[in-house]
């Protein structure tokens, strides 16, 4: 994966707390062993009707909304079952960071492990995006992994924290074995000390 790059971005507000990973992708799409089209089915049961058509109420389907990469949630984000396919699919859609108060421990190590930024906002600063997200529904957002900030419009700084490890991962692109794979020669000469005894 591209390592991962301060941004600028709108925000796609879904203020809905306890959204689960059923909710964000239904169970009937995970026979799939790839990410590629998952994002197609992004919250599917709430996107569209019995039919397929989109709902045009729904925030993820309004035409001001295409393009952002920011999804702006409720507290307890990514709750419930476990898949790692709800990261996929958020990605798959083109977010690379959902703000929130709190996330499921699951789903946060999931998104980690596939470049999508959990950002865990205060209660106090959550409340101040929401409120300027509604007053500029254009307005702009930066994510800045490095300095772990989210910048608002205005130019305040709101911190978010992350572990260092997952960052690190983060900013370089790669999964932990990829981390790994970076330190091989020292593993192989370490291998081959311990083997001479």
């Amino acid at each position: 994966m591209p390592g991962f790059t301060r941004f600028t971005s709108r925000v796609i507000p879904l203020l809905v707390d306890n959204i689960d990973t059923d909710q964000i992708i239904p169970a009937r799409f995970l026979k799939v062993t790839d990410k590629k089209g998952l994002g197609e089915n992004l919250f599917s049961d709430w996107r569209f009707d019995p039919d397929g058509a989109p709902r045009r109420e729904f925030v993820l389907n309004m035409p001001e909304h295409r393009g952002a990469q920011i999804l702006l949630a409720g507290d307890n984000f990514g709750c419930g079952s476990s898949r790692e396919h709800a990261p996929w699919a958020l990605a798959g859609f083109g977010f690379r960071a959902v703000v929130s108060t709190s996330f499921a421990d699951i789903f946060a190590n999931n998104a980690l492990k596939n470049g999508l930024l959990p950002i865990a906002l205060s209660a106090a600063d959550h409340r101040d995006v929401v409120a300027l997200q509604e007053q500029d529904p254009a307005s702009v957002f930066t994510v800045d992994l490095s300095s772990q900030e989210l910048i608002v419009p205005g130019g305040k700084a709101l911190p978010f924290p992350i572990d260092s490890f997952a960052k690190t991962c983060l900013l370089n692109g790669v999964d932990e074995l990829g981390y790994l794979l970076r330190f091989r020669e020292e593993i192989e000469a370490f291998e081959h000390s311990i083997s001479r005894g």
